[in-house]
């Protein structure tokens, strides 16, 4: 019989309970080289008394793969790239798993987590590139480059030295000349309509940008607040509360707009969903194979526990969007409209590898307060039938009917106040279905967003026109009630759509014509003005926006 040292013994079981892997290849390394100095082709768990199958099936695994890289690495004719190999082997096993677990390499982590942290390091700029030149559509207020002098409609055509202007520029190359460390220094030379010098340069010292994850937030009518949240970052809940606390007078409603949000950070939600609800009131809890139920309470602090609140979810409502959502329904304190939302009820947990990729993986499933799972039905390793699941609902009629949508008697829970009857088994589904807008929607109009025309043509307009725009229009209510797509500006939209191998056929343009000035104007307004003022726009003929204000006015 072969025995063991306890120092090999411990080194084993450390690396077969770990779950990080850390230093995944040197263990490995260690763990083969043992196997091999032995000379026994398996370890078997049996031999220490040890019982539990799953443990020696992990243990078998991970002894087969050490095997197989060690002879691949010691007799293979040509040299391996192990750390492609190694790639490829993570993904592989991951898409065997559920939906939403993932590896994500170290190059993509930083892009992946910048979203949610809620700012980067760069010179504070809004851009659009226009016939293959960076041009500035607004700068971050007491940010790097206003503090400098950049404005609104500069071009910048070179940075540090090289000409960046005509050479096939990109979002990602803009990206790579704009943003730095924190403190670092970049100059741009800039060509500014009627400035004499043929280019100006400006020193830009880079920092700290915020991102900010509310798209809108205003008084849509006297003490009624209108509030967009396109994602749940680290900064959602402070920036939701600066914007409540700057309206402290007569609160009599809000509407907040999760439509199209999906998701994000975990505490985001709780710290919004806590807002609204009472002390001791359940938020959510969670539960999986190996992670105790884990309960999360309000503390009873909130500022808005009182006041009527509706929630607007779509389809595109995820995760994040669905527990605050959910917990706003099983607790009867506010109205839910809008359509079923997705669907994502699974948590993931991060896992740092050694060399700065991830792995996030399922550990739970999200519960609302009634009972209620979250997550939509999947099997493991067919994360394309989960998805074709999604879409299938649109085809099914989902999107447009109520009626369409069935479910067992098994799924239904009752909410926690008056018993309303609400459903699990995927997605929250609203107290007030709308369905979706789609009558405006022609194959025209579907080609002209899909080639992002409308963008092109409003920040070519807006470039060449910016100067007597702002004279004429020095507030956003002032261009929506004076400003109008006049017919010659449509048509030339249309000559650039022409020109673009995208024309009407039949009657597309009657159909779509009055849509697309719509977002034409609204453009201009995002352009001139901000987003907030954009979405302020939309909403005024926004049925979903209506039906909100007149649920909330009426209580």
């Amino acid at each position: 019989m072969v025995k063991y040292s306890t120092k090999q013994f411990d080194m084993i079981r450390n690396f077969m309970s770990s779950i990080n892997l850390r230093n995944f290849s040197k263990l490995l390394a260690t763990l083969v080289t043992s196997i091999l100095f032995t000379v026994i082709p398996n370890i078997s768990s049996a031999q220490f008394g040890i019982v539990d199958p799953k443990e020696q099936q992990l243990e078998e695994a991970v002894g087969k793969v050490g095997q197989t890289l060690f002879n691949i690495n010691k007799y293979y004719l040509d040299t391996v790239n192990f750390k492609g190999i190694s790639e490829e082997l993570v993904k592989s096993v991951i898409a065997k798993l559920d939906p939403h677990s993932s590896y994500i390499s170290a190059e993509d982590v930083k892009a992946m987590n910048e979203p949610l942290e809620g700012n980067f390091d760069g010179i504070g700029v809004e851009f659009a590139l226009i016939n293959d030149t960076l041009t500035i559509q607004a700068t971050v207020p007491g940010g790097p480059s206003e503090k400098v002098g950049i404005k609104a409609g500069d071009k910048i055509v070179k940075v540090d030295g090289e000409i960046i202007a005509g050479t096939g520029l990109t979002i990602e190359r803009v990206h790579k000349y704009l943003r730095g460390p924190k403190g670092t220094k970049v100059t741009v030379g800039v060509v500014r309509k009627g400035s004499d010098a043929q280019n100006i340069d400006f020193v830009i010292t880079r920092d700290k940008i915020p991102l900010n994850s509310v798209d809108a937030a205003y008084e849509i009518e006297p003490g009624i607040l209108y509030i967009k949240l396109s994602r749940f970052a680290a900064t959602s809940y402070q920036e939701i509360m600066k914007f409540i606390l700057t309206h402290q007078g007569e609160r009599n409603g809000l509407i907040l707009d999760l439509r199209g949000n999906g998701g994000g950070y975990l505490l985001a939600a709780l710290q919004i969903a806590n807002e609204f609800l009472d002390q001791g009131q359940l938020m959510l809890y969670t539960e999986g194979r190996t992670v105790r139920r884990m309960s999360e309470y309000a503390n009873g602090r909130g500022l808005l526990t009182d006041i009527p609140v509706v929630v607007l979810i779509d389809e595109n409502s995820a995760s994040a969007s669905e527990i605050v959502s959910g917990a706003i329904q099983d607790w009867d304190r506010g109205t839910i409209v809008g359509r079923r939302s997705f669907g994502k009820g699974l948590v993931q947990q991060q896992f740092d590898l050694f060399d700065g990729s991830q792995l996030r993986l399922t550990v739970a499933r999200y519960h609302t307060p009634s009972g209620r799972v979250i997550q939509s039905p999947y099997e493991q390793g067919k994360a394309e039938d989960y998805y074709k699941a999604f879409y299938d609902r649109y085809e099914k009629g989902e999107t447009f009917s109520k009626d369409s949508i069935h479910f067992p008697d098994s799924l239904k829970f009752k909410t926690l106040r008056l018993g309303r009857t609400v459903y699990g088994g995927g997605g929250i589904m609203p107290d007030l279905f709308i369905p979706a807008d789609t009558s405006h929607y022609t194959p025209f109009f579907g080609e002209i967003v899909r080639k992002g025309l409308l963008a092109d043509f409003v920040n070519s307009y807006v470039d060449n026109n910016r100067e007597q725009l702002q004279k004429r229009y020095k507030t956003s209510s002032q261009f929506i009630a004076s400003f109008d797509v006049t017919p010659k500006l449509f048509d030339q939209f249309l000559a650039l759509c022409k020109s673009k191998g995208v024309e009407p056929v039949g009657q597309a343009l009657e159909i779509s014509g009055p849509e697309l000035k719509k977002y034409i104007k609204a453009y201009i307004i995002r352009n001139l003005f901000d987003f907030n003022e954009y979405i302020r726009f939309l909403n005024t003929d926004d049925i979903e926006v209506e039906k909100a204000l007149e649920i909330v006015k009426g209580h």
